[in-house]
């Protein structure tokens, strides 16, 4: 299993819990508003609008609490206004690390985020010195087994996925990972959908095109605290980082 699609899973598993908490939402309708105000408020024009709304309504995200979103980002409603801020940095072992914001304020978030390297073994890098190790992809991720509990092959989703535009279709333990171009995952998402294929999540994301092996439970345990304290701060949208955990010592940390 590759590294991301580990990462991928850990992430889903943890949106379960921001979901609970309710910090999911917020997080998501913050993208909504922003993706309104730089794109306009309608969804057929924009298509991160679309993605951000579709994210949205896949977490359960009230239709009203969306629409009043779109009409603070377009000037509707009044709101705070936004801005999106990357950072790149360093975690423990050499991991690479890239950090997606939204925030009102960009020094006390830039703040934040060196404080949470500094205290955790890390280091924050200059602009370019790591988003050159990540590319931007689409990726789905389909369970191997249906709602009732019928077996999802790998045919059956190259089939779909592929004539629709899919790059690949890889093995990721309990599902298949679908990886499309970053203009493309919609159209994979409506032909999955088109051939009875559900799936866990569909995302623009970032992947590693190298990783770093995090080959015993200290190490591991140092870079995911640091990634979980970073993807609690408020202003947080992203996390992506380029480490690979091999399967035994993933199974010792969730433990």
């Amino acid at each position: 299993m590759s590294g991301h699609s580990k990462w991928a899973t850990i992430k889903h598993k943890k949106g379960a819990q921001d979901k609970a908490r309710g910090k999911l939402f917020a997080k998501l309708i913050r993208q909504v508003e922003v993706a309104a105000r730089e794109g306009g408020g309608d969804p057929d024009a924009n298509p991160t609008l679309r993605t951000m709304f579709q994210k949205a309504r896949d977490a359960s995200v009230p239709i009203d609490t969306i629409d009043r979103a779109i009409k603070r980002g377009t000037g509707e409603l009044e709101g705070v206004r936004y801005e999106p801020v990357s950072y790149e940095a360093y975690a423990p072992s050499g991991v690479a690390v890239i950090i997606e914001t939204l925030t009102d304020n960009r020094n006390r978030t830039g703040s934040d985020i060196r404080a949470i390297f500094s205290k955790h073994g890390g280091s924050m890098a200059e602009p370019g010195a790591v988003a050159w190790q990540f590319e931007r992809k689409g990726v789905i991720l389909v369970s191997k087994k249906s709602s009732s509990g019928e077996e999802i092959t790998e045919d059956d989703i190259m089939l779909a996925a592929l004539e629709a535009g899919a790059e690949d279709v890889g093995d990721s333990g309990d599902s298949w990972e679908v990886t499309t171009a970053p203009g493309e995952m919609a159209a994979v998402r409506d032909a999955l959908e088109a051939a009875g294929i559900g799936f866990d999540s569909a995302d623009i994301t970032l992947l590693a095109t190298n990783t770093v092996p995090l080959d015993n439970e200290s190490d591991a345990k140092k870079v995911l605290r640091l990634v979980d304290l970073l993807e609690e701060h408020d202003d947080v949208q992203n996390v992506y980082a380029n480490f690979d955990i091999p399967d035994s010592i993933l199974e010792l940390v969730e433990a």
